[in-house]
């Protein structure tokens, strides 16, 4: 475990998890409760089920809460389960966070309405429908994907009115972490993005919600232990070697792209579910070999 003892259950390295299917495209759930536990021995602090890397616009309900049961059942103590809970409507995520309640989750991953580009009105509505469950609500800024924008003035509101505790933040501009944190200095940084792990721990991250941990727990758990305590010296040449994997986690294929390096990590990675396809020949051969290079080094 990489958070502080007594720190809040949001803080240190929550894995998002990928999703193991059967050749079928069924769910195999006993390889994802045993990925759950090998991501728990490797060193990080909590997994959150249901993102994107784990195909959830994929999953019928029931595989979806499933897939939260399983992901608590197989968490050690202190291990915590922070589930995502998008949907396109406010009374749905209200309800997924429900349910995640109910599984015994401890946190909730929470995007903005993303059917439309939601206004400043809508966004706020959204987070306070599900706020009302009581969990903590990571807000998730991915404007990229969504085309709605969670700037540093919308999350400053947020959490000013006591409907957030933190942010996952995904725009990929670093220099956002420096004003969030003059509009809301009570308000946690997660690192969203693999390729920016190091920019924004210098920023102040206290966590990050990570992808390429999936293949390689320990390397990433201490790369990550290391840029936030500042050690630039250690951390760079490590970041430098990951680097080249790390920058898939923020590519339209970022999700085949880590499947395939825990495939050859040893891991199950497996396919991927419709609509998404098949790597190119050229973008599988330069992962794999991107891969190789990392566990030639001995990052684990």
């Amino acid at each position: 475990m990489t958070a502080q003892a007594n720190a809040p259950v949001w803080h240190g390295v929550h894995v998002a998890t990928a999703l193991p299917f059967h050749d079928d495209l069924t769910i195999d759930y006993d390889a994802y409760a045993e990925h759950v536990r090998f991501l728990a021995d490797g060193g990080c602090d909590g997994v959150c089920p249901n993102g994107s890397l784990g195909e959830y616009q994929t999953l019928t309900a029931d595989e979806r809460a499933r897939v939260v049961r399983t992901a608590v059942e197989a968490a050690p103590g202190g291990f915590h389960v922070m589930p995502g809970v998008a949907a396109y409507g406010a009374a749905e995520s209200r309800r997924w966070a429900e349910q995640a309640a109910e599984a015994g989750a401890s946190s909730v991953l929470l995007l903005p309405p993303n059917a439309y580009r939601a206004d400043r009105r809508a966004v706020v509505a959204h987070y306070r429908e599900v706020a009302k469950v009581g969990l903590p609500i990571v807000a998730y800024n991915n404007p990229l994907d969504t085309k709605v924008d969670l700037t540093p003035e919308l999350l400053a509101e947020l959490h000013h009115e006591g409907l957030i505790v933190a942010v996952k933040e995904f725009s990929g501009d670093v220099r956002r972490a420096y004003e969030l944190a003059e509009r809301a200095p009570g308000l946690d940084l997660l690192i969203g993005s693999d390729d920016v792990l190091l920019e924004l721990a210098i920023a102040g991250a206290v966590g990050w919600i990570a992808g390429y941990p999936n293949m390689i727990p320990r390397a990433t758990v201490e790369l990550y232990r290391l840029a936030v305590a500042g050690d630039v010296e250690k951390a760079l040449p490590i970041y430098r070697d990951l680097h080249p994997l790390l920058r898939w986690d923020s590519k339209t294929e970022f999700v085949q792209s880590i499947k395939l390096s825990m495939d050859l990590a040893g891991r199950k990675g497996g396919p991927c579910r419709p609509p998404r396809v098949a790597l190119t020949t050229e973008q599988e051969a330069q992962i794999t070999r991107q891969t190789r290079e990392v566990l030639a080094k001995g990052y684990r």
